[in-house]
């Protein structure tokens, strides 16, 4: 069923194969741009056409839009998927796409412009009823007396953030009021020099929340589902390690409820395609605290557990097809659980690239694993560290985290230093393995001096 005759890759790694893939069931050639340190990457060779859109820094490939437009021109593409990260949230980059008369597999640019500003997206999601930290409503301005009011009103402690900010940074916590001036001036001045945008708002901080995000996706008929949620609680310096599905201590009645709020907001904004809304949960409630306008790092346990191709619903949904699935079709079935593989020492967590030198992927029931590497293969310095996704499904979350663990005993990858030892410890960690925990556990735990062994 080839809905589209061929679309443009504008990613690397594992998430660009694995769109490769979902191209490949569905009968649509793809074309795969990359850097000039990617020309050996598997889905390069794997795709029916491929492209050089610049040197191997991001923002002269990667990142480059005239060079990924033009690459879509000459391959007579209609259509690019951002895949995550690169410019999967960039609305002006969607823009450019539909403005050059190719579909852009992803919201539509006013919908990621909105989302991706964390004040707009709040004043947003409040409208549409769903459930948020209480905060300052919109940007702070420039009066300190009025700041420090707003403070107070919220009550201490509270944390300045970035409006434009994201993955951990352009976030201060102030515990009390003579630290707010001086948090504020270094927030800003940190949030004008990672995104251009010194913009901050404030919310209450919650002191121990787990963070739970909900899978929604939308098709452009003015359907919306959700797929249940993800506990993404496990996290070093605000990046996820390890991630789950269903959440453990998530009642079903929690699920359909706060999921059918995100669906809501779904139809109200006009959405379009997959979308992940992420919560802290503390205490038994839900508080929204962004929106993520693409595709997940974390969507192989959503699919483990529903059986929905989300990848191929994107592509689906993009071209103009209602979704496969009614809300009352989506059943979640068992418990999976997804390690990250970074390509880092697992004890001080510095990069380490290199050549792969032997590898080897596990296997057995309800085992996948998502990566991009082989044998032989010369991880680059350029790029994030992730090289492979181990998912591992069980009817249980105890089954799950056996199977788990046999997967990462079972692998083999030689030649660099890899995160495999944080996993295996934690996999047998008694907090972890009772589940719940919230997001400072994991580096509570690294800073009183647990982890693997050296």
């Amino acid at each position: 069923m080839a809905i589209m005759d061929k679309i443009v890759i504008a990613n690397r790694g594992e998430i660009a194969l694995r769109i490769h893939r979902a191209c490949q069931a569905l009968g649509i050639k793809t074309v795969a741009v990359h850097s000039t340190v990617d020309r050996n990457l598997k889905h390069v060779a794997l795709a029916d056409e491929s492209v050089c859109i610049g040197p191997a820094p991001a923002a002269e490939s990667y990142l480059n839009v005239p060079a990924i437009i033009a690459a879509t021109e000459v391959t007579d593409a209609v259509a690019v998927h951002p895949g995550y990260g690169f410019l999967a949230e960039n609305a002006d980059f969607a823009e450019r796409v539909e403005e050059s008369g190719f579909i852009f597999i992803g919201p539509k640019p006013e919908t990621i412009r909105l989302m991706g500003d964390k004040v707009s997206a709040i004043a947003a999601m409040k409208e549409a009823g769903v459930p948020c930290v209480p905060g300052s409503g919109g940007p702070l301005g420039d009066e300190p007396e009025v700041i420090a009011a707003i403070a107070r009103d919220i009550g201490y402690p509270i944390i300045i953030k970035a409006a434009a900010g994201g993955g951990g940074r352009g976030m201060r916590v102030v515990n009390a009021e003579e630290e707010l001036d001086t948090a504020l001036q270094l927030t800003r001045q940190e949030a004008a020099a990672a995104f251009g945008d010194d913009t901050v708002y404030m919310e209450k901080y919650l002191q121990n929340p787990r963070h739970i995000e909900i899978q929604v996706m939308a098709d452009q008929r003015g359907n919306a589902i959700h797929l249940g949620e993800r506990d993404c609680s496990t996290q070093r310096r605000h990046q996820k390690v390890i991630e789950e599905a269903p959440a453990p201590g998530i009642t079903p009645e929690q699920r359909a409820e706060i999921g059918a709020v995100c669906v809501e907001a779904c139809k109200r904004i006009g959405y379009r395609g997959a979308g992940t809304f992420e919560f802290l949960y503390d205490d038994g409630r839900f508080y929204f605290i962004e929106m993520n306008t693409r595709i997940q790092v974390e969507h192989p346990v959503t699919e483990r557990i529903t059986g929905v191709d989300l990848i191929r619903e994107q592509i689906l949904v993009a071209a103009g097809e209602p979704l496969s699935y009614r809300q009352e079709d989506v059943q979640v079935r068992g418990h999976a659980i997804e390690c990250r593989i970074n390509a880092e020492d697992p004890h001080n967590f510095m990069p380490s690239p290199g050549t792969i030198e032997g590898f080897h992927t596990p296997g057995g029931p309800g085992i996948r694993v998502d990566s991009h590497i082989y044998d032989g293969y010369r991880v680059p310095p350029n790029y994030d560290s992730m090289i492979a996704k181990v998912i591992a499904h069980g009817h249980d979350r105890d089954t799950a985290v056996a199977r788990m663990r046999v997967a990462l005993d079972e692998m083999v990858l030689g030649g660099i230093k890899s995160n495999i030892p944080l996993h295996q410890w934690l996999l047998k960690d008694e907090g972890f393995l009772e589940g719940g925990f919230n997001i400072h556990y994991l580096e509570k735990r690294l800073q009183d001096g647990a982890g693997p062994e050296r």
